[in-house]
């Protein structure tokens, strides 16, 4: 299954070469780094919300739409999956936040 899974945005950092820009989200009290590239044209900043997929953030959300998203995801039982997600994209270790 595909999964969107939302974020909030704790920091932004931008790398070269190719200006990469890149946020660290925490979902759940996971950080990881995901790339913001897509959001080029409105980037997201500390605080804001996005829906992440397999490390990319796809669109911001608002706070609200974050927390109904997370609640259907586990409605549908894939809250497991989703973390499975966020801690698999490889883009630096994952912190636990506690």
């Amino acid at each position: 299954m595909c999964l969107a899974i939302p974020g909030k945005i704790v920091e932004l950092a931008e790398f070269s070469p190719g200006g990469a820009v890149l946020g660290t989200v925490e979902v759940a009290g996971v950080r990881r780094k995901v790339d913001l590239g897509l959001l080029k044209d409105d980037m997201p900043r500390t605080g804001d919300w996005v829906l992440i997929h397999v490390g990319f953030a796809m669109t911001k959300i608002s706070e609200l739409d974050a927390l109904d998203q997370m609640q259907l995801l586990t409605m549908l039982g894939e809250t497991e999956q989703a973390m499975q997600e966020v801690r698999g994209y490889g883009l630096e270790d994952g912190v636990e936040v506690k």
